[in-house]
């Protein structure tokens, strides 16, 4: 199978690039996409992906999934509807209960079903997810 967009930059959340942010394991050439951050390795996109998660619920208090997801994926640009109800399933809640991207599992969840939806499936092992979770949960 051909390897996503997300994939193929190591950035499965598919995070856009921000002027002046840089991204711990970003890599230096960033010439390979216009519009997206390239990592130098998928561990550290994925972290990255997790720390947007945890700065939504830590600065902005977007402590339910539709909140979440409303932020992540607008639904200008997306099905939010859908990708919300089906992370709700995942992680067994109703789109509007409050929820704790602190909880390491929950944190799993959400990236592991973000990584899904930006690139219509996960190729990235559980265990690949929770060392980015744990790292982006230490930092």
């Amino acid at each position: 199978m051909k390897p996503t967009r997300g994939e193929r930059n190591n950035n499965p959340g598919n995070l856009d690039r921000v002027p002046g942010l840089i991204w711990q394991g970003a890599s230096r050439d960033q010439s390979e996409d216009p519009r997206f951050v390239v990592f130098d390795e998928p561990v550290m996109g994925i972290r990255a992906l997790a720390r947007t998660l945890l700065t939504y619920y830590r600065k902005y208090q977007r402590d339910t999934v539709r909140k979440i997801i409303n932020r992540w994926a607008p639904p200008s640009e997306n099905a939010t509807n859908a990708y919300v109800e089906h992370i709700a399933a995942l992680l067994k809640v109703g789109p509007d209960d409050p929820i704790s991207p602190e909880v390491p599992r929950t944190l799993q969840v959400l990236t592991k079903a973000i990584i899904t939806h930006e690139n219509g499936r996960c190729v990235y092992e559980d265990a690949l997810i929770e060392e980015a979770v744990n790292r982006a949960l230490a930092s």
